[in-house]
Parts: C-alpha cells; sequence; structure tokens
C-alpha cells in the first residue's frame, strides 16, 4: 500500500522547482523525486504538476510513495576508497582529502565510490544526524573536484558544522586553473545561481537562482590560463566552475561549461583544474580555529608544470 506524505510548502522553498522541492523536504535524491512527479503521484493544492513546475510558499504539497520506497533510500554499504586519506581525526570530526571521481554520500543513480561508504569500511564512527545516506556530511565537494571535506563524527559536531557553513564563517580555499587571464585580477562574483533550465545536471547564473558569492585573486598567470585562489562565501552545486564560465573563463579541462578540449588534451587533464585546498573554520570541540590544507593531486600538479612548460 503506498504511504500518501503531505505538508505545506515552507516559506524557505518560494519558487522552487518541484523536485527540488520534494527532493529537500522528503530527503529524497533530485532524480527519484523527478521520476515520481513522470508518475503523476505529486500535487501541489490538488493539482499534478511535472519536476519543473514552480512551488509557493503555504501551497499543499502531497507525495504518493511507493511501499517500497521510503523516505530515505540509498543505502550506505562500507566500500573501501582507494586515494581516500584522512588528513586529521579526533573525537569531534573526520578531515578528509577526497580523491577525483568520489562522490560525497551514496546517492540514486550514482554506483560509484563515496566518501561516507569509504569512511564505514575503514570503520570510522560519524555522526547520525541527517538522512540515513549523508549522516555526518555538512559539505559536499562534486565527484570531478578534489580535495578537503571535514565530516562530522559527534552529534554536536554536526549541528555546529552545519550552522557554521550557515553563517558563513568557514572558510573554503579553492585553486582552479581557468583560461584566459580574468580582468580584474582580483575580484568578487556575486550572480545567482540554479539550475540550467535545458539540462538536468548543469546549473547557471540566473535571476531565480539563489545568491552565491565568489572571490578571487591571480595567483600565478600563463600565456593561455592563469592559476587562480578562491574563496567562497556561499556553496552552490558547481559554483566556481559556473561563475568562471560566466566570466567566460571556465576551468581548464571543464567541457560542460565551456572550456576548450584541445587545452586540456595538451595538459593531459580528463577534468576541471579545480580542487579544494584549504579549510578552515572554529573547531566543534575546543573552539579554537583550525585550517587543514591539502597538496595537488599528481594530476593537476602533472597539467600545471605543463602549462610552465609551454609558457
Amino acid at each position: 500500500m503506498a504511504e500518501v506524505r503531505a505538508l505545506p510548502v515552507p516559506d524557505g522553498l518560494e519558487g522552487e522547482r518541484v523536485d527540488a522541492a520534494v527532493a529537500r523536504l522528503l530527503g529524497l535524491s533530485r532524480t527519484r523525486a523527478a521520476e515520481l512527479a513522470a508518475d503523476g503521484v505529486i500535487t501541489v493544492d490538488h493539482k499534478v504538476v511535472g519536476k519543473s513546475d514552480r512551488v509557493g510558499a503555504g501551497q499543499w504539497l502531497e507525495v504518493e510513495l511507493p511501499e517500497r520506497l521510503g523516505p530515505r533510500q540509498p543505502e550506505v554499504k562500507p566500500v573501501a576508497v582507494p586515494g581516500l586519506k584522512i588528513v586529521h581525526e579526533d573525537s569531534e570530526i573526520i578531515v578528509v582529502d577526497k580523491p577525483l571521481g568520489v562522490a560525497a554520500h551514496p546517492s540514486v543513480g550514482w554506483d560509484g565510490p563515496d566518501v561516507v561508504s569509504g569512511l564505514a569500511a575503514a570503520g570510522k564512527r560519524i555522526s547520525t544526524s541527517g538522512a540515513a545516506e549523508r549522516q555526518g556530511i555538512v559539505q559536499r565537494l562534486d565527484v570531478g573536484t578534489s580535495g578537503l571535506m571535514v565530516v562530522a563524527k559527534s552529534e554536536r559536531a554536526y549541528t555546529v558544522l552545519k550552522q557554521a557553513f550557515r553563517d558563513r564563517t568557514v572558510e573554503k580555499t579553492y585553486h582552479a586553473l581557468v583560461q584566459g587571464l580574468p580582468d580584474p585580477v582580483i575580484g568578487t562574483i556575486d550572480a545567482p545561481i540554479g539550475r540550467h533550465p535545458g539540462h538536468d545536471y548543469k546549473f547557471a547564473v540566473m535571476k531565480s537562482g539563489r545568491p552565491s558569492v565568489t572571490h578571487y585573486e591571480l595567483l600565478e598567470a600563463f600565456r593561455r590560463a592563469s592559476l587562480l585562489t578562491i574563496h567562497l562565501e556561499t556553496g552552490r552545486t558547481h559554483q566556481i566552475r559556473v561563475h568562471m564560465a560566466a566570466l567566460h573563463h571556465p576551468c581548464v579541462g571543464d567541457p560542460l561549461y565551456g572550456a576548450d578540449p584541445t587545452l586540456a588534451k595538451k595538459l593531459g587533464l580528463d577534468r576541471q583544474w579545480l580542487h579544494a585546498k584549504e579549510l578552515s573554520f572554529v573547531h566543534p570541540g575546543s573552539g579554537e580555529w583550525v585550517t587543514y590544507t591539502s597538496d595537488y593531486p599528481d594530476d593537476l600538479q602533472a597539467a600545471l608544470d605543463r602549462i610552465r612548460e609551454l609558457d
């Protein structure tokens, strides 16, 4: 027998797409929410809606969930993740250096490795807060982006760190190799980001998007590209990639957002040159300001060495 979940749309989801709103309210993946919309089992104010329709605050949302589908679906199965490094661990947190090709947590449609499953395989206990497949996860990195992530071990750490990310008190520093030379060489991009209307897995700068702020500064200039240090105030999906592409300086090796594939080939790159280099925050246990850093992985370092040789 199907389960019907009914609830009002909160103010914070005003204007969101149906699939995004259902995913956030019920703890489902965006893909599964879209499938439910396609099945015609989602209604807003008693009218069947599609995945791309918009919801309004106070509207009555009803979702008919098949019996086999609970509100939290992907399961954590301990699977070792080669290359996943633990940079720091104590009773409150684990800081990991995530390699390329690893997701933050399990999700529907992703059958590759993930951080949560990798930590489980290593026998690490993490917070039980959050959706079942995202327990302990207070931030995420794209599958194609390497670098630092902090995972909460205690319930207190989960609560404190989630709030710190909401309050934008966590300092997230990335290094990115982008095409061309940004002008000015030090700047701030303040432009809202939303899901691209024509692509399920792409995002874009758009008026209806969520507020997004990126600060960048030139580290090293080359003939065809520039190495930047980037600080994020917000943490939108693909934020750096979208903002740099909007300036017409996409990350090298990122064809989804307009990068030149010939340059990536010359540098031996199979992904975007983007790395979460440094992470700083108030430790949820000690209250001290802590900073963790990560070296470039071999493929990014080799590409950087190659572009220096080409110059």
